[in-house]
């Protein structure tokens, strides 16, 4: 290959030849250095070439109209030192800019990651509440689902029978407390403003918010926020006092004014439900949610959903019979309601209140649960059979593995207590035939 010595004017003068797709200018002062011109192009480039590794490269350093001559000499010799080191320039550029995107990438990660965090961090406990709620609502009974919507309710809402507004839930002055500034410190203070207000409101809420952080520190977001649960802080358990066992019971002799005064309510299903819920021993909510397809009048049965087991089936009495079957069919709800949202009675805690203070008694709903099996004693009946009525865990070895009662067991039990009940309380009851029973005496 011919070499000249560049010049500006051999440069501007230099072109592609006819006939050509390229032709190139080497300069006879720097080995491997030249320019190229290509045909269809007024672009002229400096480059390098020379063999690496018993293999020819070409590199291109760039457009004449930029670099000058001296700078492109300059670079083919830098060029040509790195050879000489045994360095091969294509992968120091192509390591170069692997490390320049990388550092790059690194850079923009730490960016998100950043933005990510800040995201994290900004998160309130009233929004991840909300997010645990609607995880969590498909495992829970309706009752747990409403207490934690009403632990965290905002308040201020009209209600539906009273000028006054809803009160906030016990969790709502936390709810704009960001996950990562809880901490021990904070909820005791907050454990003692509840506790002069309602502690066992709050203290059912502190329970609530122990399992929600549980849930928190195994959530693939929150986790990296929520490494403690300060709900177990034992300065807000004792801030907010230990529950007592509640003693309210119904006693023998009290049966007669209970009943006279639950008989003059006006409204016949809570009538009905405070009666049942007497002489079935079951929770409030069990018995308010059942069904008409849950009551079989043919085989006296009646199918509870059940805490504990899901589902549990026990006698239909002759009385509490007689009770279900005077109510209206005005849907699918046993005990029904025209004014709940729900359809079904919801809180007849108030008629019954008032109930109790008209017979001089204080008694609460959970208390004529409390009552049923407290009354049970009179009969001497099997413990173990007033819980399978009541719903209670078998308790032992033998009640859990070995015992498995028929109704009909159950049923000669529970139709000797009811009547027990009624004979305590006065009422003149027969039933007419099987299926049927009629109220002599109200």
């Amino acid at each position: 290959m011919a070499r000249v010595k560049l010049t500006a004017g051999r440069i501007a003068d230099f072109g592609c030849g006819e006939g050509r797709t390229q032709t190139f200018l080497w300069c006879d002062e720097v080995h491997g250095l030249g320019v190229r011109a290509t045909a269809g192009s007024k672009r002229k480039r400096y480059i390098f070439q020379t063999k690496v590794n018993g293999r020819s490269m070409r590199l291109t350093i760039g457009e004449v109209s930029i670099w000058s001559i001296d700078k492109a000499q300059v670079e083919a010799r830098r060029l040509q030192v790195l050879i000489d080191n045994g360095n091969d320039p294509r992968q120091m550029k192509a390591d170069k800019k692997a490390a320049e995107d990388e550092a790059r990438l690194a850079k923009e990660t730490a960016a998100v990651s950043l933005m990510m965090q800040k995201t994290r961090e900004s998160v309130t406990l009233g929004v991840a509440w909300s997010e645990y709620i609607a995880a969590r609502a498909p495992f829970w009974s309706q009752l747990h689902h409403r207490d934690h919507i009403r632990a965290m309710h905002a308040g201020g809402e009209k209600r539906s029978r009273s000028p006054k507004l809803t009160e906030p839930g016990a969790l709502a002055s936390l709810a704009t407390v960001r996950l990562i500034d809880l901490s021990p410190e904070l909820l005791t203070e907050w454990a003692k403003r509840e506790a002069t207000k309602r502690p066992t409101v709050a203290r059912l809420a502190l329970r609530l918010l122990r399992a929600f952080l549980f849930w928190c520190s195994r959530h693939k977001t929150h986790k990296t926020i929520v490494t403690g649960n300060v709900a177990q802080s034992r300065d807000a358990r004792e801030s907010l006092g230990k529950s007592t066992v509640k003693n309210d019971v119904l006693q023998r002799e009290q049966l007669p004014a209970w009943f006279a005064a639950v008989k003059q309510i006006k409204n016949p299903v809570i009538n009905a439900y405070l009666q049942a819920l007497l002489l079935t021993g079951a929770r409030r909510n069990e018995l308010a949610s059942i069904r008409w397809d849950d009551v079989n009048f043919q085989w006296n049965s009646l199918t509870i959903k059940d805490k504990v087991d899901g589902l549990r089936v026990i006698p239909l009495t002759p009385y509490a019979a007689n009770l279900l079957a005077a109510l209206p069919r005005r849907s699918e709800w046993v005990f029904s309601s025209l004014t709940a949202g729900s359809g079904r009675l919801t809180d007849p805690s108030i008629a019954h209140r008032k109930a109790c203070t008209v017979a001089g008694l204080d008694v609460t709903l959970h208390g004529l649960r409390r009552s049923f099996a407290s009354l049970c004693e009179w009969i001497e009946m099997p413990s173990g059979i007033a819980a399978q009525i009541q719903g209670h865990a078998p308790q032992g070895v033998r009640e859990q593995n070995y015992i498995r009662r028929p109704l009909d067991l159950l049923r000669k039990w529970h139709v000797k207590i009811e009547a027990w009940i009624l004979e305590q309380a006065e009422i003149d009851f027969v039933p007419a035939q099987p299926g049927l029973q009629v109220v002599r005496n109200t």
